[in-house]
């Protein structure tokens, strides 16, 4: 799930062939594609070939991304299996975003929506789920929402330990911590 298809695109001068070198350590390899050829590769190479000016590939959207799952999306962004789809649904849809697609600001919006309407749900399971078997809560989540989930899990037993006085000293946050440092920077400077 962290490829990306792309279809190659070579200019008319280069005799339409691309190669790509890879140098190793103690090796190189010279690799030789044909125009229009079509691949399969990991998204940071595909960001690496990437060139806005000289249009040498060019990325073919996953399905997920696609108007069709869009669609549903924006029906009902719950129902949908996101760890099953593309365990890292938000930062790999951010990613594609680097690429020119005129189907971006429709990309964008569609990943911000589908947040938006599935994190209300993550944090009332994560807050109504004590001391219970979260695996099947977690299984359609992806890998951003499985962590919000754990961090809602983590303050509703932090809570629960406090209720019940086994909390030994309640703290400050990290954030609290340091706006009140800034603040006192302020005013020594």
């Amino acid at each position: 799930h962290n490829l990306t298809v792309i279809k190659l695109k070579i200019p008319s001068v280069s005799l339409g062939l691309l190669q790509v070198y890879f140098h190793g350590k103690d090796n190189f390899c010279l690799l030789s594609f044909l125009q229009g050829s079509k691949l399969e590769i990991p998204l940071w190479l595909a960001k690496g070939l990437h060139d806005s000016k000289r249009r040498i590939i060019s990325v073919e959207l996953p399905k997920i991304y696609k108007e069709a799952w869009r669609t549903v999306f924006s029906a009902d962004a719950n129902v949908v299996d996101l760890h099953k789809m593309g365990p890292y649904y938000y930062g790999f849809g951010s990613q594609l975003l680097n690429f020119e697609n005129p189907e971006n600001p429709e990309i964008a919006q569609t990943i911000l929506q589908t947040f938006v309407a599935r994190f209300r749900r993550i944090m009332d399971s994560s807050q109504n789920a004590y001391n219970e078997d979260t695996s099947a809560l977690v299984a359609r989540l992806d890998q951003l929402e499985r962590a919000l989930f754990q961090v809602g899990q983590k303050g509703l037993n932090d809570f629960q330990s406090w209720e019940k006085g086994q909390a030994s000293q309640i703290t400050a946050s990290s954030l609290v911590q340091n706006y009140g440092k800034r603040k006192l920077t302020e005013v020594d400077g």
